[in-house]
């Protein structure tokens, strides 16, 4: 468990806090490109690292990314014109490039130089792979844009989309980290469901092995009946990334993720993408996924939000007779289940009062790099992983092996390496 004062550390994220300044020493998934579809298309509000902001993109494409409050008298740009490459206040006229640079102040004499000596907070951004990504952190410690493989993959091999969670990102990410939790509560109650390799062995052993990105683990799952073990290599990305294999065992190729972005210390992004080396999606199978794990799509939304219709206000969609029946939660949707459980543990979890066990050394390992991250950027280094690209060239993989073989020494272990 961790002290009190640890807990507290990990967990406040908003600015002038210490975990709030290592997030901001990474590049961050701040909104989908398809929330700003077009060039002068209407604005959209942000909330990161709990800063109100806004986000638009001017008339040649590029976006900008402003705190949310006119630097004049506090007005929020949200409720600005977004007009001929810039952002335009609608209480003075003042408006404001993509820099943050007032480039126009219309409701000051002409000959005034005022406007040049005037700028908005404004950050850094790059229009990658679906998302616009935001560096918040000081200018001359800007970190290299990451550049994972589902970032590089062509287009119909890559998907991603995201939903808002009621909980602190430092649980999410947690039961996302944590292996053993699917053999209970993402347990199908059907034949094939039981026959899982995860359902039939539910005490994974776990090995770690630090890198310079964060780190790689594996769940190794003993399968006495069939004299082998399957083994499942995952990777922890700093400061909020998963990697992990899809498809079935022995299928490479194919990897799914998530990424958990803190908007402030109580709520939450949960990013999901899907990467196939070898078979494009087309976006309605791509839909027809999300939809199945319980990840929302438009219809699984409350209108024009991206939280989902099944949330605490109503159990998650909890049917008993699903539970006896159907799957070990009775709840649809493997996110779903994860809201549940992750959000009922109320909006900043208590670790003082927890008892871990094996189960949770990658758990363990993640919350040494993260108070190690705080003590690094107190102390004037760089965060693990924040200047890396290591992590650019790894995928997951799982597949069966021999009982006596090492998943670092096997084929296995080619398999992890990106191909795009």
């Amino acid at each position: 468990m961790l002290k009190r004062e640890e807990n507290e550390l990990i967990t406040r994220v908003s600015p002038g806090t210490p975990m709030g300044d290592v997030m901001r020493r990474y590049w961050m998934p701040a909104l989908q490109s398809s929330e700003l579809l077009h060039p002068d298309s209407d604005p959209v509000r942000v909330r990161l690292l709990g800063e109100d902001l806004v986000a638009f993109r001017d008339t040649n494409g590029s976006v900008g990314l402003l705190a949310a409050n006119c630097p004049h008298r506090g007005a929020s740009l949200f409720f600005g014109r977004n007009e001929e490459a810039g952002m335009r206040c609608v209480y003075h006229g003042w408006k404001f490039d993509t820099t943050g640079q007032c480039i126009d102040m219309p409701n000051e004499p002409a000959e005034s130089d005022f406007r040049t000596k005037v700028k908005a907070v404004a950050y850094p951004t790059v229009d990658k792979a679906g998302v616009i990504w935001a560096y918040m952190g000081p200018q001359e410690k800007q970190p290299p844009l990451p550049d994972l493989e589902w970032m590089r993959a062509p287009e119909g091999h890559s998907w991603i989309s995201k939903t808002h969670q009621e909980c602190n990102y430092l649980q999410a990410m947690e039961g996302g980290l944590d292996t053993s939790h699917s053999s209970f509560l993402h347990r199908d109650l059907t034949r094939e469901g039981l026959a899982n390799p995860r359902v039939r062995s539910t005490a994974p052993r776990l090995e770690v092995l630090n890198t310079e990105y964060g780190y790689m683990y594996a769940s190794i799952r003993h399968l006495p009946q069939d004299k082998q073990n399957y083994v499942r290599v995952y990777h922890y990305v700093m400061p909020f990334y998963q990697l992990r294999a899809g498809g079935a065992p022995n299928t490479l190729g194919h990897t799914d993720g998530h990424m958990w972005v803190p908007i402030d210390d109580t709520t939450c992004w949960a990013w999901n993408f899907h990467c196939s080396t070898t078979t494009p999606l087309t976006y309605e199978r791509w839909q027809e996924y999300e939809h199945r794990m319980g990840r929302g799509i438009a219809e699984d939304f409350i209108p024009g939000t991206f939280r989902l219709k099944a949330n605490a206000a109503n159990d998650y969609g909890l049917s008993r007779e699903r539970q006896r029946t159907v799957n070990y939660t009775g709840i649809e949707g493997t996110n779903t289940q994860d809201f549940a459980v992750q959000e009922s543990m109320g909006p900043i979890y208590d670790r003082t009062q927890e008892h871990l066990g094996s189960a949770d050394t990658a758990i363990i390992q993640m919350r040494r790099l993260l108070l190690e991250a705080v003590r690094d950027v107190r102390d004037g280094r760089d965060p693990v992983g924040s200047h890396s690209t290591a992590g650019n060239t790894v995928r997951p993989a799982q597949m069966y092996l021999p009982e006596d073989a090492q998943w670092t020494e096997t084929r296995l272990k080619d398999a992890l390496v990106a191909q795009y």
